[in-house]
């Protein structure tokens, strides 16, 4: 009889460590984490308003009317990442996806469990926003990027969800399969400005 494998988290290979600018400062805190609960719930134009009916009722929340807002509710963080699907960040100690997909049915939308599937890294800091301006072509302005909003991007053909949390932090979404590059790149471009990480 074989022993199960370890799995191994996306970030165990990069140790805790603190990277000071040349002037000593440090310019942005990064720390990253696999997360418990993923849930994506999806549906098709045609069935939108008994979907959003459902999902209102399944979450015991108001929804985000529009792609790029979120809502703080009971089931967790709801993020609307398309004109027909959610992301649910969730806060419930027991797996959310048995009774989602009782409450919203296979001919209303879908209910996907993505927890195995993504990790989030939160970058802050005074240089938060340079470091992503090298990456992603966004309009970082409050205007245009407001504060709690998502916006949906990608760096290296990979796609990221990118919520806005302060006017220099962010949580990014990311695909579990490439988190430990995806954090690798964060800290080089983060080198200059002095960078420090901790899981």
């Amino acid at each position: 009889m074989t022993d199960r494998p370890v799995l191994r988290g996306p970030f165990e290979a990069h140790p805790s460590q603190v990277l000071p600018a040349r002037d000593g400062r440090i310019g942005v805190h990064l720390s990253a984490e696999c997360l418990k609960r993923v849930t994506l719930i999806g549906t098709w134009p045609s069935g939108l308003q008994a979907w959003l009916d459902a999902v209102g009722a399944a979450l015991g929340s108001s929804l985000p009317d529009r792609t790029g807002l979120v809502q703080d509710g009971p089931r967790g963080l709801v993020m609307r990442t398309g004109p027909e699907e959610f992301l649910l960040i969730g806060n419930d100690p027991d797996d959310p996806v048995p009774a989602l997909r009782q409450l919203i049915p296979a001919e209303v939308g879908s209910v996907t469990d993505l927890s195995h599937a993504r990790c989030r890294i939160r970058i802050q800091g005074h240089g938060a926003l340079e470091t992503l301006s090298k990456l992603f072509a966004l309009d970082f302005r409050p205007a245009a990027f407001p504060l709690g909003e998502t916006r949906l991007t990608g760096h290296h053909h990979l796609p990221w969800v990118l919520h806005r949390v302060g006017e220099q932090a962010f949580d990014a979404y990311v695909y579990t399969s490439y988190a430990h590059d995806q954090l690798h790149t964060l800290m080089d471009a983060a080198r200059e400005y002095g960078v420090s990480f901790s899981r």
